[in-house]
């Protein structure tokens, strides 16, 4: 067991591997962060202008709030190129043949590697799990300060489940005021409506969670007879239904800690929402995704660590290639999820498991 650990220790070969792929890896995603935000100022700057957004204001609020979001994107995109990238090089230099030559075995060349991905695999679970949904939440508030995108945060129809059989109808909520022009509680039997709550101009408390208008009506359904009841006094209930769920949901995840978006999902379970899938795919993904480091690594590796005809833009288009149809396997898997046509955990985990089994068999061939 100490012999196994001291030989763990990283060697000046390690440092050497390290140094290639953390260079080559921040390089790459330095130039084309450098690139998205030259071509994306120029797109954006006549809403820039007509916002009158300060610079400051576009840089701090803006750009440094875009830039975590695209860097975690295409982490795991620019960690594979850059393993094929300078292994293939590495390959073509002889270098891994006088690596392995001197008694140093396939599996100890991959530990380097896998440290440098821990790295990535650790920045990128800090980004995805904290950074980047505050990030996310400033960058919407200024492009709704000042480009003129999400003019209302809110649903124009807001339609929630609060528990099995109640549902809230919210329609033309101010955020702002608080105020909804309509807003309407129904009970449901089964498929048919027992009773509802209606009333115009109510204003939401969000200390209390209550909401309050002048005078409101119910309505009773018995069999095929409904009972109106009108009443001119305030009308002030309580209702299961924080701030957040009035926002627009794809807005609102994303702007959402690890921490918050779990307490929100197990919130929606309580309710029995059908909207569960949705954010759950985007939990279990905050995780995934950046454990794809690995998996990406382990392919990259055993890919381009053999000479071959073509050179290294035949390793660079294969690994590409392998990438893409990864890429499109998660996008694919994560809609059946929230179609219900998978479980979440397994439609979110699902490219990963596949792609680590072509990764061992690669693994397995490559010293071959």
């Amino acid at each position: 067991m100490i012999r196994f650990l001291k030989s763990l220790r990283l060697q000046i070969i390690d440092r050497y591997i390290m140094r290639r792929f953390l260079g080559t890896y921040l390089f790459a995603i330095a130039l084309i962060i450098l690139i998205v935000v030259i071509f994306d100022a120029a797109e954006k700057i006549d809403d820039f202008l007509e916002g009158h957004a300060p610079i400051s204001e576009i840089i701090l609020g803006y750009y440094v709030n875009f830039i975590p979001y695209f860097v975690n994107q295409f982490s795991g995109l620019f960690t594979f190129i850059a393993v094929i990238f300078f292994t293939s090089k590495m390959a073509y230099n002889t270098e891994i043949i006088a690596i392995l030559s001197s008694g140093v075995s396939f599996r100890r060349m991959m530990w380097p590697y896998f440290v440098s991905a821990l790295l990535i695999t650790l920045l990128s679970l800090s980004l995805n799990l904290f950074l980047i949904p505050e990030a996310n939440a400033k960058r919407l508030a200024f492009e709704t300060r000042y480009m003129g995108k999400h003019k209302s945060v809110y649903e124009p129809h807001i339609y929630r489940q609060l528990e099995p059989g109640t549902f809230v109808y919210i329609r033309g909520f101010q955020g702002q005021n608080k105020v909804a022009e309509y807003f309407a509680i129904e009970t449901y039997d089964g498929g048919n409506i027992v009773s509802s709550l209606e009333a115009q101009n109510a204003r939401f408390d969000t200390v209390t969670g209550r909401w309050r208008a002048n005078k409101y009506l119910t309505r009773h359904y018995e069999g095929e007879r409904e009972v109106l009841t009108k009443y001119d006094s305030p009308l002030d209930t309580a209702v299961n239904l924080t701030a957040d769920e009035l926002g627009r949901t794809q807005d609102l995840v994303q702007t959402m800690n690890s921490v918050r978006l779990l307490h929100f999902i197990r919130q929606q379970q309580a309710k029995g929402s059908d909207m569960v899938p949705i954010f759950q795919v985007e939990a279990y993904s905050r995780w995934a995704y950046p454990i794809s480091t690995f998996v990406l690594t382990l392919i990259g590796v055993s890919l381009s660590s053999r000479k071959v005809r073509g050179g290294t833009g035949l390793h660079i288009g294969v690994g590409i290639a392998l990438c893409f149809t990864y890429i499109v396997l998660m996008r694919f898997t994560g809609e059946f999820a929230k179609g219900g046509v998978m479980p979440p955990v397994v439609a979110v985990w699902l490219p990963n498991v596949v792609y680590a089994a072509i990764g061992i068999y690669l693994y397995r061939k490559a010293p071959k």
